[in-house]
């Protein structure tokens, strides 16, 4: 390569490589045996010449190279470097990682509930132990160099992305930061804002995926490529968009039928569409898995979005008899498996499902999901990566970060549910999924497949394949902890400042900037049309405010008969009773009538997609055409009263024809002769209306009432009133986007001076407690603390009460009651549900809510009696099966409860029974499958 260059480019390719071997970044990139690509080049480049950096690129591009880089600086400087991640898992895969790479003694582990050699240079932890660090003011942080921001787009995170900005504001301006994202579509907006929060900070975006990814439908037997390239464009591939034609459109419909309904086509051409028919259907997994098999496409992720899905998935495998390992590649998995479970006792191994899990990992398959065992998700993650496990069944938490790319990724479907109901997956999902194909260094190419369901658009999997939208979006909102953290640490006026540079504020005043422009061009056209109307008469625009407020006034009074009208009638019908004869007086039934049941009250009634609602009583009648219906309050625009009964035999049933006959019958012979009473008209209300009268005396007086040209100036007029509203109600989403995050942290703080628990500048006792504790409801365990609620408990019924502020349900709300501990552990919950419905009630006086993301939820205690019974002593076997709950789920939320329990007994009094309890609470839960758990 280098014969092709001129002299003066060899002399400056030569000039770069020794400022490479002088600095840094020559040594590091001796430390790898693979080049490094040219994104990763320019940013270690830019952190060399100490810049911040914000690298955007795609899954699996090696975008960790540039954190590793920082991790090289900050050791060759002899300073800190912090390496955060989002979840505890990635902490503990990153922290093997380094540890290979620089030797034990020099990295460290931090995770809330492991700490391992936590003074090394470089330390790696979750985000919330930076976070924490740095509100404490901790000694850790004296020479930290460099904090390298590991999959910073969870900032997005409605839960817990708040932390993500809380540590980027908060870090001392002397530490560089290194943030690592996946490909956004707004990564120069987020690099802008850190440019403005960090100092100088070049934003580095790469689109180009190191392993090319092919994209597949499969469809039946047959596998299609979902686009069809050639050298000028990119299209859907016609033939995948031909049976989906022929799937979704039923051609044995009307126009390939005569008259007589028979089929008009040939036997032949019937017989072609059958089989067509026949090729094209959703392939079961195992049809999938041995496709994949014969086609050279493993190993495999199917991301299937249900646990349950997952662990059937494996079950069909095993039964279905697929076999995926050999004879020394089973004998490999069984070592692995027995090495890494051996600290777990034998009873337990039988309530976990362990020996049919075994029997799916030694065939090379395996189900990957947050119910699963911790250890056993390590176990799952560790083989695939070694290529002993082929086939992973996996739900969409595996896409989070974890290292496990393949070769393939299957979705079986583009539909998940997202907590409130089944909607499509985004482009930035599917992107995030299908981002796992592909192993840099093994293939040469990775393929993402999507199985065919009835109805699929390959239109829209194409939307979803194409689109590189997955924009950044703050979630940050001042919680009560933060506030109490930030006052202390910098006052309320310095609080509010550093609050305001926060990203949410940042993209609200860039939306605010563009509704500005347009609120100054609606100025300029108001200015125009106030031009338009002038009357050489008079003040035409005064004029015109006069006729504007007489049609407001007007279509008041008319909104206000309709109200009332609308309401005598429902007083009517709901007067009505079974046996009365009235008239419809409008409406498809109109006519005569006979009620047989007069409804219910407004508000709810039962239907057929549950529970319905609806706007007034809704009477069931019989007509005098045989007809049963329901009405509703529309075919009553005007009150309705009986003027007849009769009785209506008991024997009568509306589903019987012969019942309706026989009544409609005896209905239309006792009131067929009626006249219905026409219904007067009432006078208007604008008729006797005062203002109206004087409006309309005011127009007729005013001078430009006379001009000929009264009518054109009108309508200009009518043109600069409907602007005059449009910019006011831009004027009003001004106001409401300025100075959010500020607003909420005031009304925030007033409810915290309201509880003592800030006064002025000042942070109370009660403050520097609530300052300790972390989580979604942190005000409930600090006023819990303040009142003495767990004073007495013992350490199980401490534990059982602490879970109820991390855990929440996933079952529906309408599930049965939970099962509680007795005596004072009930009463304690109790107090906690009472204490959370004063704080409610505060919040709400102080307009502060849960859809803001700051108020607090209510306490959750269905995870009280099985954590209670776990701190008790009992057996796994007997927790979980009356928990009803996966042994993954249980461990998950006893180390939630673990943590809460550990900043319980920091933050309460010392004079009391908590702290001590709290920490033998700790002590009881954190034995078996808990203690052995390595992630959370």
């Amino acid at each position: 390569m280098t014969d092709d260059m001129s002299p003066a480019e060899r002399y400056a390719a030569a000039r770069r490589r020794a400022a490479e071997h002088a600095g840094a970044l020559g040594p590091f990139r001796e430390m790898y045996d693979f080049d490094l690509d040219a994104f990763q080049i320019e940013a270690c480049q830019a952190l060399e010449a100490g810049k911040g950096v914000l690298v955007a690129a795609p899954t699996g591009s090696g975008k960790t190279i540039v954190g590793e880089f920082a991790v090289h600086l900050a050791l060759a400087q002899g300073r800190k470097c912090f390496y955060t991640t989002p979840i505890k898992a990635l902490s503990n895969q990153k922290f093997t990682d380094l540890v290979k790479r620089y030797g034990a003694d020099r990295v460290g582990l931090l995770t809330g509930d492991n700490s391992v050699n936590s003074d090394a240079p470089v330390v790696v932890m979750t985000t919330e132990v930076l976070r924490n660090m740095l509100y404490a003011g901790s000694q850790a942080l004296v020479g930290l160099g460099y904090v390298v921001m590991d999959e910073v787009h969870y900032l997005s995170d409605r839960f817990r992305g708040a932390v993500w900005e809380e540590v980027i504001i908060h870090l001392p301006e002397s530490v560089t930061l290194v943030s690592l994202s996946a490909t956004v579509s707004n990564a120069e907006e987020f690099g802008d804002w850190l440019d403005t929060v960090r100092g100088d900070t070049r934003v580095i975006v790469s689109e180009h995926r190191p392993v090319p990814l092919w994209q597949h439908v499969l469809a039946g037997r047959r596998m299609y490529d979902l686009f069809e390239e050639s050298e000028h464009k990119r299209e859907v591939n016609p033939d995948l968009l031909r049976v989906a034609r022929l799937e979704n459109t039923r051609s044995w419909g009307v126009r390939d039928r005569d008259r007589n309904g028979r089929d008009r086509r040939r036997a032949a051409d019937r017989e072609r569409e059958r089989r067509q028919r026949s090729r094209v259907y959703t392939p079961s997994r195992v049809e999938v898995i041995d496709r994949l098999d014969a086609e050279g496409l493993l190993p495999a992720i199917t991301f299937i979005f249900s646990r349950a899905g997952c662990e059937a998935a494996v079950q069909q495998c095993l039964h279905a008899g697929l076999r995926l390992n050999d004879a020394p590649a089973r004998a490999r998995v069984r070592e692995i498996v027995e090495r890494r479970t051996a600290a777990i006792p034998d009873e337990d191994l039988h309530v976990l499902g362990y020996f049919e899990w075994l029997e799916g990992l030694e065939r090379g398959i395996a189900a990957h999901h947050a119910g699963m065992l911790p250890t056993f998700k390590e176990i799952v993650e560790e083989l695939f990566v070694r290529g002993l496990v082929k086939a992973v069944f996996a739900t969409e938490t595996l896409a989070l970060g974890i290292n496990m790319p393949a070769r393939s990724v299957v979705l079986e479907k583009l539909v998940k549910w997202n907590g409130e109901q089944h909607a499509d997956i985004t482009p930035g999902e599917y992107t995030q999924l299908t981002g796992r194909a592909g192993r840099r260094g093994i293939d040469i190419e990775g393929h993402a497949v999507v199985l065919w369901q009835r109805g699929m658009d390959p239109g829209h999997v194409a939307g979803l394949a194409g689109t590189r939208t997955y924009p950044l979006r703050s979630s940050f909102k001042p919680s009560y902890n933060m506030a109490v953290n930030l006052v202390g640490q910098f006052g309320r006026h310095r609080s509010r400042e550093l609050l305001e540079t926060s990203f949410a504020q940042f993209q609200a005043d860039r939306a605010v900037v563009g509704i500005s422009r347009q609120v100054q061009r609606n100025e300029t056209g108001l200015a125009g049309y106030r031009e338009a109307m002038t009357c050489h008469l008079g003040d035409f625009q005064e004029y015109a405010r006069l006729r504007h407020r007489l049609k407001e006034r007007e279509t008041e009074l008319a909104r206000q008969g309709v109200a009332q009208r609308r309401a005598a009638a429902a007083s009517a019908l709901e007067q009505l009773r079974p046996g009365d004869i009235i008239h419809v007086p409008t409406g498809k039934f109109a006519g005569l009538a006979l009620v047989l049941d007069p409804g219910v009250p407004a508000g709810r009634s039962p239907g057929h997609r549950g529970f319905e609602h609806h706007d007034g009583p809704r009477p069931l009648v019989l007509t005098a055409e045989r007809q049963v219906k329901r009405l509703a309050s529309i075919d009553f625009p005007v009150p309705v009263e009986p003027f007849d009964r009769m009785r209506i035999p008991k024997s009568f049933n509306p589903r019987s024809p012969q019942s309706r006959r026989d009544l409609a019958s005896a209905l239309r012979s006792k009131a067929g002769h009626h006249e219905p009473r026409r219904h007067r008209r009432q006078r208007a209300a604008a008729a006797d209306d005062a203002e109206i009268g004087r409006l309309r005396t005011a127009i007729r007086a005013h001078p430009c009432h006379g001009c000929a040209e009264r009518e054109d100036h009108a309508r200009w007029a009518e043109r600069y009133y409907r602007l005059e509203r449009d910019n006011r109600t831009l004027q009003r989403r001004i106001e409401g986007r300025t100075n959010t995050i500020a607003r909420t942290f005031d009304q925030v703080c007033a409810l915290l001076t309201e509880l003592d628990y800030l006064r002025e500048e000042e942070v109370t006792e009660h403050g520097r407690r609530l300052g300790r504790l972390y989580g979604e409801l942190d005000l409930l365990a600090s006023e819990c603390l303040r009142e003495r609620v767990w004073e007495g408990l013992g350490p199980e019924e401490l534990a059982a009460c602490a879970s109820a502020l991390v855990y929440e349900a996933r079952s529906a709300d309408d599930a049965p009651a939970p099962e509680l501990p007795g005596g004072r552990c009930r009463q304690a919950l109790g107090e906690m549900v009472r204490i959370w419905g004063r704080l409610d009630a505060l919040e709400e006086e102080h307009r502060i809510s849960q859809a803001t993301g700051v108020g607090q939820r209510e306490p959750d205690l269905g995870f009280a009696m099985p954590v209670f019974r776990w701190a008790h002593g009992l057996g796994l076997d007997e927790v979980l099966r009356d928990a009803d709950m996966p042994a993954g789920d249980f461990v998950r939320w006893c180390k939630q409860v673990i943590d809460v329990l550990g900043q319980i007994a920091a933050a309460a009094p010392q004079d009391g029974t908590v702290p001590g309890n709290a920490r033998k609470a700790v002590d009881a839960l954190l034995r078996g499958v808990v203690a052995y758990s390595s992630v959370a």
